[in-house]
């Protein structure tokens, strides 16, 4: 009996302690005001999405010398912080055989785990882990939510080329290779998920105690445990016990945050880790139907959720194949279909104008991030953003030169401020570096990675 309690308790330890507390011995250093260490801020990760590609002679510089100074129009919203974004031309996709009618379903969900799906499996989702979500494992336990998975519209779409399941078409985050991770499209969730949760009526509750309860009850637990075991059994338990105790130290970090939102509200300054540091930035939750003041917002609870250490991986899927379009630009063409523009200069321009709004909400993102203090820097030296598409060209449905932007320095590992105009990976060489450049550590590439960019990484 006394060898059946001891190993239920051990067991029910550890796992409190591996999963849940362990980690945060660094968070609560990063989240505890009080001390007068230097702190490093940690490096978050945040992943933007836009399907159908993009108009290649709108979208890529005419030459590496001129990136700065005379950007192509798809690029002209980030120009006041392109010192600090890198642009590679020759990141080739995965390639899609045998799926060679299922461009769409593939382009997002290829997108974050440069892997094709089971071949044969179609009808089930079986693909592999995403970046974000090997991100997220990683880190997640540093911050009370371990990712942040946005999305501009619900992931509803039914479609299935080539027999795949149709969640391959709305989905880039896979906790598993048979586990899509739903997003959040309504901002009012989002912000009451990052600082609290909805009563029955909607309202912002109060905080659960239950974790406050259940450590004391853990512990209270072991210490009648530890009188019964024998010496060595108890040294076990102790290293058990060490790594639960510093839960204690996560429920710390959950009350300062709460507490310092309470101060936030009532007009209070927040109590920074540096008396330079930005206080965290307003959300205002859109009332109208325009797509950029909806899109915004949600890039601006990205920013929240970093400026505060809420979570450090976030996801953004801005629309899906199909279905969408763009009134606010003055027209209602559809996206998809007028990616099929067999060179006709009114659906050009029109694609172009998608791409280059897309693109403003993401430089919304980034320049906020660029003007908010942290440490001896900005919110964005210490993020990695990364903007892209799934498809180089839908008119062609080409994958050679799919487009991505890269913002942010991550910590001082990407050298940015660039183009690159004869980059030679893959979209799997390409997540995989920025997840080295993030600190993440990986047993193996991602996906169809065969290196790392070293190109993109900053020497010091």
């Amino acid at each position: 009996m006394a060898n059946k309690l001891r190993i239920d308790r051990r067991t029910c330890l550890k796992g409190l302690g591996a999963t849940l507390a362990l980690p945060l011995l660094e968070t609560m250093g990063w989240a505890d005001s009080g001390e007068d260490k230097p702190v490093t801020p940690p490096v978050r990760l945040a992943f933007m999405y836009m399907p159908h590609g993009v108009i290649p002679d709108q979208f890529w510089p005419a030459n590496a010398e001129s990136f700065l100074t005379s950007p192509p129009p798809a690029l002209e919203s980030l120009q006041p912080v392109l010192d600090q974004c890198l642009l590679m031309k020759g990141i080739s996709g995965v390639p899609i055989a045998p799926f060679n009618g299922a461009p769409h379903a593939l382009e997002l969900s290829t997108w974050l785990t440069a892997q094709l799906p089971d071949a044969d499996k179609r009808s089930q989702i079986n693909i592999s882990i995403s970046v974000d979500q090997i991100a997220a494992n990683f880190v997640g336990g540093f911050t009370s939510l371990p990712s942040l998975e946005l999305a501009t519209m619900p992931q509803t779409h039914k479609e299935n080329q080539e027999g795949l399941n149709e969640g391959y078409y709305t989905h880039c985050s896979f906790s598993s290779p048979t586990q899509p991770v739903p997003a959040e499209t309504n901002p009012r969730s989002v912000l009451n998920r990052l600082f609290g949760k909805t009563d029955q009526r909607g309202q912002l509750a109060k905080a659960d105690p239950l974790d406050r309860q259940m450590l004391d009850l853990v512990l209270g637990g072991a210490k009648d445990l530890r009188r019964k075991l024998p010496r060595d059994d108890q040294h076990k338990l102790d290293e058990y016990l060490d790594s639960v105790r510093s839960v204690e130290r996560r429920i710390a970090a959950i009350e300062y945050r709460q507490k310092e939102a309470a101060r936030e509200k009532a007009g209070i300054a927040s109590s920074k880790q540096k008396a330079s540091d930005s206080p965290p930035i307003e959300i205002k939750i859109p009332e109208g139907d325009k797509r950029s003041e909806y899109m915004q917002v949600m890039c601006d609870l990205t920013v929240l959720a970093f400026q505060t250490d809420t979570t450090r991986v976030s996801t953004y899927i801005g629309s899906t194949p199909n279905g969408v379009s763009y009134p606010e630009l003055g027209f209602n063409d559809e996206h998809h279909s007028q990616t099929h523009h067999e060179n006709r200069p009114e659906q050009v321009a029109k694609v172009a104008a998608i791409t280059a709004f897309n693109v403003a909400q993401f430089a919304h993102m980034v320049k906020k991030m660029a003007s908010l203090r942290e440490g001896d820097g900005t919110l964005l030296d210490n993020c990695i953003m990364m903007w892209g598409s799934g498809l180089e060209d839908g008119n062609k449905h080409s994958r050679e030169n799919l487009p991505f932007i890269i913002a942010g320095k991550g910590g001082g590992t990407i050298n940015t401020g660039r183009f690159l105009p004869e980059t030679k990976g893959n979209q799997g060489d390409l997540l995989t570096t920025i997840l080295a450049c993030a600190g993440i550590p990986l047993d193996r590439p991602i996906g169809i990675a065969t290196k790392q960019i070293k190109e993109m990484i900053a020497s010091r």
